[in-house]
């Protein structure tokens, strides 16, 4: 008697074209629902920080901590609902409008809503009236352009089946066009999370934390290539030093999680930056193909 795989016991028996059992469904449905609920939880802390920076600046701090750290969960969750619903063999339209609407939420709302709360809305009253009041405008916009442009990416993620970016890689490899929306929630809270959450006090660094945000914006719009990695599959075997440098950096983020976790959301974010840069060089500086000589006569 043959050994049953793990796929084998998802499969339905009483379905002629072996598809997987109704449960099956709800694994990929119950990672999605966690991204959700990380990102309304976050919402949740990120209030409770604006209320109690009033009272007391730890327990402000605090949220705001929890509020990133959420978001970065969410990451997380993200990406395996996808993953485990290829491996499962249960993707679905359903799954799929479900996990763009969550991820409105978790990586739409909720950084928006940080980036404003810890970058613009804590800064100091002593400078310039004026200055502070256009200042939180600029917030009020930057903020609702980083919501809009990740709802726009996921619109477009969705009715683009085959989508070519404007600097196209080698055909064999996957690749996504703009920067994913997950990973500019990444990198929001990233920075929150590696400036042990202090909210941001000074006008001048607000400010370049608006400009971060506006390119976070830009580029998830833009038609830039990004890595997927959705060629990694998890169920291949591995060699010994994929294993050594897969824990190495477990130990890393588990030890020193706040510069480990930025580095890598600026590593994955200049990456499209860096290959479109690589791109536009590459054409300049080509050398022209040599045109046959035509002779008169």
């Amino acid at each position: 008697m043959s050994k049953m795989t793990w796929r084998d016991r998802l499969v339905d028996p009483r379905s002629p074209d072996r598809r997987p059992r109704r449960a099956a469904y709800a694994l990929p449905t119950l990672f999605t629902a966690a991204n959700v609920f990380l990102g309304f939880y976050s919402i949740l802390e990120i209030f409770q920080a604006a209320l109690q920076l009033r009272v007391t600046s730890a327990d402000a701090i605090h949220h705001f901590q929890i509020a990133s750290i959420a978001i970065g969960a969410a990451v997380f969750f993200d990406g395996l609902d996808g993953r485990i619903a290829r491996m499962t063999n249960t993707t679905s339209d359903f799954g799929r409008e479900l996990d763009s609407l969550a991820d409105v939420i978790t990586f739409g709302i909720a950084p928006a809503v940080l980036a404003f709360a810890w970058g613009v809305q804590f800064i100091d009253p002593g400078i310039d009236g004026a200055t502070l009041e256009y200042l939180r405008r600029a917030g009020y916009f930057v903020a609702f352009l980083f919501l809009l442009c990740g709802a726009m990416r996921l619109a477009r993620f969705n009715i683009q089946h085959n989508p070519v970016p404007s600097n196209p890689g080698r055909p064999d490899k996957k690749y996504f066009v703009g920067l994913p929306i997950p990973a500019a929630a990444g990198m929001v809270a990233s920075v929150v999370y590696a400036a042990e959450s202090e909210p941001i006090h000074n006008w001048i660094i607000s400010s370049l934390w608006l400009c971060l945000i506006a390119l976070l914006s830009f580029l998830m719009v833009s038609t830039w290539r990004y890595p997927s990695f959705k060629d990694l599959n998890l169920m291949q075997p591995r060699s010994p030093l994929m294993f050594v440098l897969l824990g190495s950096l477990i130990y890393l983020i588990l030890n020193f999680s706040q510069p480990v976790l930025l580095g890598m959301c600026i590593c994955y974010v200049g990456s499209g930056i860096l290959i479109r840069i690589g791109g536009i060089l590459r054409r300049r500086f080509k050398p022209a193909p040599k045109q046959p000589e035509h002779q008169v006569g």
